[in-house]
């Protein structure tokens, strides 16, 4: 049986950018193996700035909630 708590964690502001830097570098890995296991789909025109906004956003500095990821992925 599996039981849940509730667990606070309290982390400073360098310790909250290497975890969001990680899930960044988390979700561009995916990226590059989803891209792996589909190599004969040609990406759309949308999705071809879809991905060049994404890398945009990157560079930038731009973070992405793990809530969303999730969403985005499954």
């Amino acid at each position: 049986m599996f039981w849940w708590r509730e667990v606070t964690v309290t982390v400073n502001k360098n310790e909250l950018k290497l975890v969001l830097d990680k899930l960044d570098n988390v979700k561009l890995e995916l990226l590059r193996l989803r891209a792996m296991l589909l190599p004969e789909e040609e990406a759309s025109e949308e999705e071809k700035r879809e991905i060049e906004a994404a890398r945009k956003e990157i560079a930038k500095g731009s973070k992405v909630k793990i809530d969303d990821l999730v969403k985005e992925l499954c």
